[in-house]
């Protein structure tokens, strides 16, 4: 059970996320961030399997993507698939980028030459990776994809719920 700052982490090889497109950011989010096409898959591929289970589909949030976007760089330069890297856990990562969380969690994936739709797969098979995904209490998502120096994409999706001032 989550509950306030509470952080849920999971991890899988091989598996990514993908919800609609058309999603926009919150009217809150001032610098629109455009996603890449691989990243707007994950992201239709999410909302598209929190439709199958009558949920509503996460919006885009700036602060989440650009997290998602660093972590997902940082383990590709390190060459590591990891939840902590450099003595910061997601929520620190979150909290330090200025997003004030409810409720939060993130999905890592790591490997080379995979289809979105197979990485998406992968997390739907792994039933932590499936809770983030299919969280009644998120309503808000970042995603990012790095690719390292080999050829290996290492994929972030940060999930998030912001305390409401």
């Amino acid at each position: 059970m989550k509950t306030a700052r509470n952080l849920l982490v999971l991890t899988v090889v091989g598996a990514t996320l993908v919800a609609f497109r058309g999603v926009p950011l919150r009217a809150e989010d001032k610098d629109e961030i455009k996603l890449t096409d691989e990243e707007q898959k994950i992201l239709d591929l999410t909302n598209k399997e929190r439709a199958a289970h009558d949920l509503p589909p996460l919006k885009l949030n700036t602060t989440l993507i650009k997290v998602a976007r660093a972590h997902s760089a940082n383990m590709a330069k390190q060459g590591k698939m990891e939840h902590e890297l450099d003595g910061k856990k997601p929520s620190e990562r979150v909290l330090d980028a200025g997003y004030d969380y409810e409720t939060m969690a993130e999905n890592i994936a790591a490997g080379e030459d995979w289809p979105t739709r197979d990485v998406m797969e992968g997390w739907m098979k792994s039933d932590k990776h499936r809770a983030n995904i299919l969280d009644k209490d998120v309503d808000e998502i970042g995603i990012g994809i790095a690719t390292d120096s080999k050829g290996k994409k290492f994929y972030t999706q940060e999930f998030g719920k912001e305390f409401k001032k």
